[in-house]
């Protein structure tokens, strides 16, 4: 198939899902069939590890949007799939190129639709499609345009097709193809500009010989000045967070106990400072890294002195974990505790992708290059986990078991619920969860617009 009919067969696939529907499992159901149609459209040498990765990804996350329906599960699906059909066509091009290469085509498209011979056949034709062309589709977008711009600005106009019954939704039908048609040209039809494919060495993870020259970052700063400022910025951070984490421990570990609330607060503000810590000591290793002093044969003590900032970074954010623990274990699991976790373990990532990149001589494009795909899989683990199910379910233990901030707060966690009631023998509850207004509305919701989840709710 040509592009063109790849656009024009996702599109009418689209309206037939979408039209007359909530987003649910149609949704699922697109991202497949827009993941297969890829895969068959794709080049066997673009076939690389990473875009089959990506396919089984985009099939799982259309999957894990049918079953949850919910906003990780979104963006999971979103992310996949336009990772998907990105790699499919530019297996050299960096990811990070991505956001502004579909944000580029969503404002061009306009313009790249009427140049016509760039997706449109230039060959004639054939007879059949030609005709249906001509003497059904063009006039029928024609009329269906200048229909409604003629009702909105006559009355009377549009009186005269009050008594004509149509079981349709003109507007939202053209509104399901425009929008269809929109995703399907820009997916189908994304074209990356020169100045990109030109720029995309900028993202490459290893240095050029010419970062190799040893030679001063500044012109008021020579280079034997700026590798011992260097070493001296290094040592007395390496004391100053020495300091920093033996007092950052005893506030955590030896100070009296204080109330949930105040414990929450400070447990919060603690890792919010470790994060930005974290965040600060990665930039401050990229400034002094960034080119020269990687090949400096006389930056072994600052190297040495980097190191061990970053094991002193990453004892830091293993204190906060503990803590995290600690709270979980003492008041039980919520979102944001996990939250804290995830950021944490990324926080942990993220120093040792650093150290690899000091011990390998990376450039530090490296370090975002590689964390994009980090935070890619988590939100993929975000997406096809039912944490809302493993809070519920961890929390049912405790004797102090929030039932009522579990049935309103925590996602999808009717199921954990139900066992719950049935445990306890409580038939008010179980009836209580059957008849939560969110599993009433998706039990009557049309097929189509479904969220598998709460159809398996007995």
């Amino acid at each position: 198939m040509k592009t063109h009919h790849y656009i024009f067969l996702t599109t009418i696939l689209f309206v037939i899902v979408f039209y007359d529907q909530n987003v649910g499992l149609n949704l699922g159901i697109i991202g497949i069939i827009y993941s297969v149609l890829t895969f068959f459209r794709t080049p066997v040498k673009n076939r690389t590890k990473t875009f089959l990765f990506l396919f089984i990804t985009s099939i799982l996350s259309s999957i894990a949007f049918a079953w949850y329906g919910d906003f990780p599960s979104f963006l999971a699906i979103a992310s996949s799939i336009l990772l998907l059909g990105y790699r499919s066509r530019n297996r050299r091009m960096k990811i990070l190129f991505l956001i502004p290469v579909f944000v580029i085509n969503c404002f061009t498209s306009f313009c790249r639709f009427f140049s016509f011979d760039e997706w449109l056949p230039k060959k004639n034709v054939p007879g059949l499609w030609q005709k249906t062309l001509a003497f059904v589709l063009i006039p029928l977008v024609l009329i269906s345009v200048f229909f409604g711009i003629y009702s909105a600005g006559s009355d009377h106009f549009a009186n005269l097709f009050a008594n004509l019954e149509f079981d349709i939704n003109f507007w939202q039908l053209f509104a399901m193809i425009v929008l269809g048609f929109f995703i399907a040209f820009n997916y189908w039809n994304y074209a990356v500009e020169k100045f990109i494919y030109k720029n995309n060495h900028i993202l490459d993870n290893d240095f050029e010989e010419k970062h190799k020259i040893q030679k001063s970052t500044y012109s008021f700063l020579d280079l034997e000045a700026e590798r011992m400022s260097g070493v001296i910025s290094f040592f007395a951070l390496n004391v100053l967070l020495i300091f920093f984490i033996i007092t950052y421990n005893y506030e955590q570990f030896y100070e009296a106990t204080k109330s949930p609330i105040q414990l929450s607060e400070e447990t919060h503000e603690r890792v919010n400072a470790v994060i930005m810590s974290i965040v600060m000591a990665i930039l401050v290793i990229m400034f002094y890294f960034k080119s020269n002093f990687n090949f400096d044969p006389k930056a072994g003590l600052m190297k040495i002195l980097v190191k061990i900032w970053i094991f002193l970074n990453a004892v830091l954010v293993i204190s906060a974990m503990v803590k995290n623990s600690e709270y979980i274990i003492n008041y039980g699991f919520t979102y944001k505790r996990l939250g804290v976790y995830a950021f944490l373990i990324l926080s942990l990532i993220g120093l040792m992708t650093t150290f690899i990149k000091i011990q390998t001589k990376k450039r530090n494009t490296f370090l975002f290059n590689t964390m994009t795909w980090y935070v890619y899989g988590t939100i993929l683990l975000c997406s096809y986990v039912n944490w809302g199910g493993i809070i519920t379910s961890e929390n049912m233990k405790r004797k102090d078991f929030a039932l009522n901030y579990h049935k309103t707060a925590i996602n999808f966690s009717e199921k954990a619920l139900l066992k719950y009631a049935e445990e306890k023998h409580d038939e008010k509850l179980k009836a209580e969860i059957l008849n939560l207004d969110r599993v009433k509305f998706q039990k009557n919701e049309k097929f189509l617009s479904k969220v598998i989840y709460y159809q398996n709710i007995k």
